[in-house]
């Protein structure tokens, strides 16, 4: 019976791949056993536990840069954690006996993973994001194998690691439905423009407050195209609904525009010829499965700057068009839209950026991932 350990967590990002390579494994191997290690407050507690799988408890903190009182709080409470981690580690590692231990990302995947090689365990990463984090760059010169989404990830590590570029896991949900298929159950006529905006499941003020002025647009010019527009959960965006109604924007939840707190991601992505998005590396990798041309906007308040270098992977391949939030404004995300989906030529600009989009994808990512483990699996059996 092969066992296997996953570390992982903090958001869906870290969470989802690590679950997609357990569903990757056992498909594989239908013998496998699964345990989860992540913070007892994470994302990832109540999406593991949902799922059925054991999930073991390990706390965790990352230190926060910039100084303040509640900050030096919390750092000293991750020195705290840090202190204890490694005892943690080799608690859950003895207690489940795992053959393989994978990190997916995170504070919690590494000391988890750092413990396990230090045991002599099999040991591998996957790294998200086109520059990676910190966990990663460390890891990467212990483990046995690297596994990268892009291979832009391999300019920040060491030349002589073993790695392998499988591409990331999307969702089976992302192929279920088709364009035509998808603006017909949204009410949308097929030969219309249909444009997705997103700031991710909580949302994001800045994406929020210039998508407002560009729905605004949208209807003050008669431009025929249609809109969804998550604008997130975070309870401070309750009101987005209101806002639009008191700037003259009409028809809300229906016509022409959908706006939702929150939506079924994969129907409306399929719906859509045009999405503006944050630069999450699922986010970017559901892009390319589906072949959608964007505009794409990177939040600046993540650890490396990660974002950024995700989004100029698509823009360099002609797959995108980024615009940093330094230079976004109502105007400049307008007149980019206008360019697309209104100008003419418009049409061939789009089939250009989805086509480049479509070519990104890695199609055969679940292979890619499996044969890589599998040089580990096949050397402790």
């Amino acid at each position: 019976m092969l066992r296997v350990l996953l570390a992982g967590g903090g958001t869906s990002g870290h969470i989802n791949p690590a679950v997609a390579i357990a569903e990757i494994i056992k498909k594989n191997r239908p013998d496998a056993q699964f345990c989860f290690a992540g913070t007892p407050k994470g994302i990832e507690s109540r999406i593991v536990r949902d799922l059925g799988y054991r999930f073991e408890e390990i706390d965790v903190h990352g230190f926060q840069r910039s100084l303040s009182f509640e900050n030096i709080k919390r750092n000293l409470q991750a020195v705290k954690c840090l202190m204890f981690a490694s005892s943690r580690s080799k608690k859950i590692i003895k207690s489940f006996q795992p053959d393989l231990v994978i990190g997916t990302g995170g504070y919690v995947s590494g000391p988890i993973v750092r413990t396990a090689a230090k045991m002599g365990i099999k040991t591998a990463i996957h790294e998200q994001n086109a520059y990676p984090g910190v966990t990663t760059r460390i890891l990467s010169k212990k483990v046995d194998k690297v596994m990268l989404t892009v291979i832009e990830a391999k300019e920040y590590l060491e030349d002589d690691i073993d790695y392998t570029v499988t591409g990331l896991p999307v969702r089976a949900a992302f192929s279920a439905i088709d364009r035509a298929a998808a603006k017909k159950q949204l009410g949308f006529a097929e030969d219309e423009v249909c444009i997705l905006s997103t700031g991710g499941s909580l949302g994001s003020q800045v994406l929020n407050e210039n998508v407002a002025q560009l729905i605004k647009w949208e209807q003050d010019s008669g431009a025929r195209v249609n809109h969804i527009h998550s604008y997130g959960t975070y309870k401070g965006y309750s009101d987005y609904v209101q806002k639009l109604e008191q700037m003259g924007v009409k028809d809300i939840e229906g016509g022409r525009l959908y706006v939702k707190d929150y939506i079924n991601m994969p129907l409306c992505m399929a719906a859509a010829d045009l999405v503006i998005s944050r630069c999450g590396a699922n986010s970017l990798t559901e892009l390319e499965a589906l072949g959608r041309a964007s505009i794409l906007i990177p939040s600046p308040n993540v650890a490396g700057n990660h974002q950024y270098h995700n989004g100029m992977v698509l823009h360099n391949a002609g797959a995108g068009i980024v615009i940093e939030e330094k230079d976004l404004t109502p105007q400049k995300l307008i007149d980019t839209v206008k360019e697309l989906c209104v100008d003419e030529g418009g049409e061939e600009k789009l089939r250009m950026l989805s086509e480049n989009a479509k070519r990104l994808y890695i199609n055969d990512t679940d292979e890619r991932i499996y044969n890589a483990l599998y040089q580990l699996i096949a050397s402790v059996e």
